[in-house]
């Protein structure tokens, strides 16, 4: 009885997962059109799924191995018992390969549901309480399905009762696990996430790749749509990235304005998408809520605004503008999403169609327009805080070894100490160096961020416009948002340069012993990661290296690294200012202050800024440019001695 039931199972499950599948991948290509290599990625999925994703789950030791046992398991088990019970294939060899798969998916799943005996809060609950079950069940029904085969139970054992309860076993854990991949439900991850890996908007991340500038828009196009404004102006691998989101929350988990009390969550924007793509509202949400915002009154379509101005939509607008756009989320995901493209693309439709850039954010905009510059500040006192130290401009040379560019730092007094510093560096190992003066502009990022994607262009143009009237081999910069964009985000444009962020320039001078230093007196210092060198661009270990140079041994803070907690200054946060339950900074402090660590070493003007602002009593904040200044050993000029005779020359006259 068995071997009749188990095959027509087996292939109607089948049957609605691929009608399934195909439902899904229609919905998804409702999206803008993409570019994307069908045949090669996916010939790379399986490469990218057992190496690079491995790598991200692999920081999760308990769930790497449960994942590979799980999910190999699974993988082995149904293809085999297609094979030996589908198309009844009953050879003894192949029945004990799938006992042993079905074994080590059992032993996943033991390992699931231990997790769910008492799961964090970042893990949806719901139907995910209910995976841990199907998947042992799945794994139980076969196992004993397929005892007969490998001749360890004769045929037939058991009778009519037995071939029912499994029957229902196979349903049950079939349909959770076939049809629930392509029809919703826990295991949709599964075949979403691998297409995703295939088909990326981002493929150049995997094979130990790095890709994080914005992807530009072309401001040409009338037919595009400025920015998304509802779920189809996402590209198609958008959507089919937000329905890989397995739920697992570690977004959740290391997001600052999450963790600040601030209207956003990235795992529910995912799923907020997905719910906008299929139509509903997220009353069913499974997991954790916009802080200060109940589940169940927003609601969307395909074809609705995501935001609305004016009562309720899918997203409300101060989600959008609560990212600092750190990337932690991306960094984390094990599923390799990219949450900050969805976020600047949304506020590039409210900026750029709707005009709804909160708070200072369109007098920020505004300014940029009109100086140059967010501050408002006049142009022409970009180099004042260069008065008195002659420096060289490119215009006067017209070629340098290092173009440094100064940043809109310029025009904040106490940037300006970590400007001077960086240039007695330089002066201090005789760099061959320039600044642009008065021709250098804002480097765009800010506006970018801000969703206004035109200012950033018009911007950038302009600054490759004067770049190209020299000739210079590297750009180096003390902002690592304008190291990130000119690094980047100006090549789609024209402008490829090499560019490097002080830390990285520093570190290689003390390399080539450019620089006598002496060592630092600080007592206890520790170093916050900024996410634009950090996560943004991989520089981890040069700004350490420079500080060991001058005999600073680093207290390392818990969230360091890759997983350092941002400051709050970025992505224009501190300019559209939604407020939460506490500031993002003053988490950071807390941080900070758990070192018992005394000065805190920064590499960017806007950490400087942000902890700077947290009320004291608290550490001293200063840039590494100004720690290396600090014990630079300058040489001393020896007079030289004149002749005797001349000397006696002198003295009769």
């Amino acid at each position: 009885m068995l071997n009749t039931i188990l095959p027509i199972l087996l292939f109607a499950a089948l049957a609605l997962a691929v009608i399934g599948a195909a439902k899904r991948f229609f919905m998804w290509r409702r999206g803008r059109p993409a570019k994307v290599d069908w045949i090669g990625g996916l010939l790379k999925m399986p490469r990218r799924y057992l190496v690079d994703l491995h790598h991200v789950v692999e920081r999760d030791k308990y769930m790497s191995k449960t994942h590979v046992a799980t999910a190999g398991g699974f993988v082995l088990a149904a293809v085999l018992a297609i094979v030996v019970h589908g198309f009844g294939l009953h050879n003894r060899i192949l029945g004990f390969a799938l006992l042993a798969a079905t074994v080590l998916m059992f032993v996943g799943a033991l390992f699931v549901a231990k997790r769910r005996l008492d799961p964090p809060s970042r893990l949806s609950k719901g139907p995910w309480m209910r995976l841990p079950k199907s998947l042992l069940m799945f794994a139980v029904s076969f196992f004993i399905a397929t005892l007969p085969v490998a001749g360890i139970l004769p045929a037939g054992f058991g009778g009519w009762i037995l071939a029912a309860i499994l029957a229902v076993g196979v349903a049950w854990g079939v349909s959770e696990l076939f049809l629930g991949m392509t029809w919703g439900g826990p295991m949709k991850h599964a075949f979403a996430g691998a297409l995703h890996l295939a088909w990326h908007r981002r493929s150049e991340r995997f094979g130990g790749g790095r890709s994080t500038g914005l992807k530009a828009l072309d401001l040409d196009d009338r037919k595009a749509p400025l920015g998304v404004e509802k779920p189809t102006d996402f590209t198609w691998n958008q959507l089919l990235g937000f329905d890989a989101c397995v739920q697992c929350g570690k977004c959740e988990a290391m997001c600052p304005a999450f963790a600040a009390g601030q209207p956003l969550n990235p795992k529910k924007l995912i799923q907020d998408m997905v719910i906008g793509l299929a139509g509903g509202n997220d009353a069913n949400f499974a997991g954790s809520p916009y802080p200060g915002k109940p589940l169940g009154e927003h609601s969307g379509g395909p074809h609705l605004p995501i935001v609305a101005l004016e009562g309720k939509a899918l997203v409300d607008a101060d989600t959008l503008w609560s990212c600092t756009t750190c990337r932690a989320c991306v960094e984390e995901c094990p599923m390799m999403i990219e949450h900050v493209d969805a976020i600047v693309d949304m506020r590039r439709h409210l900026t750029l169609e709707k005009g709804a850039t909160p708070n200072k954010g369109a007098e920020v905009l505004d300014n940029l327009i009109a100086t140059d510059n967010p501050g408002g500040f006049n142009p022409g006192g970009r180099l004042n805080w260069a008065a008195d130290l002659n420096l060289p401009l490119l215009a006067d040379k017209g070629e340098t070894d290092v173009l440094f560019w100064v940043g809109d730092g310029a025009f904040d007094m106490r940037n300006q100490r970590t400007l001077r510093a960086f240039v007695k560096i330089l002066k201090a190992a005789d760099v061959d160096f320039a600044v642009l003066g008065l021709e250098e502009r804002d480097s765009g990022d800010v506006a970018r961020r801000l969703g206004d994607e035109a200012t950033f262009q018009n911007l950038a143009k302009r600054n490759i416009a004067t770049l190209a009237k020299y000739r210079f081999k590297r750009i180096v910069s003390c902002d690592p948002h304008s190291f990130h964009v000119l690094k980047n985000e100006y090549g789609t444009l024209g402008g490829n340069y090499q560019v490097l962020h002080h830390s990285t320039f520093i570190d290689e001078l003390v390399r080539k012993g450019a620089l006598n230093l002496g060592q630092s007196k600080a007592a206890s210092v520790t170093y916050h990661d900024p996410c634009y060198l950090g996560r943004y661009n991989g520089e981890y270990e040069a700004p350490r290296a420079v500080l060991k140079a001058i005999g600073i041994e680093v207290k390392e803070m818990e969230r360091s690294g890759f997983r350092s907690r941002c400051c709050g200054g970025g992505g224009g946060a501190p300019i559209t200012d939604i407020p939460g339950k506490q500031r993002i900074p003053d988490m950071r402090m807390v941080d900070i202050k758990e070192t018992g660590a005394e000065l805190v070493a920064v590499g960017c003007p806007q950490c400087t800024a942000m902890l700077e602002g947290v009320v004291a009593p608290r550490p001293e904040i200063k840039d590494i440019a100004e720690l290396v200044a600090e014990v630079l050993i300058e040489a001393t000029e020896v007079p030289a001695k004149r002749p005797a005779a001349k000397r006696e020359v002198a003295e009769v006259q």
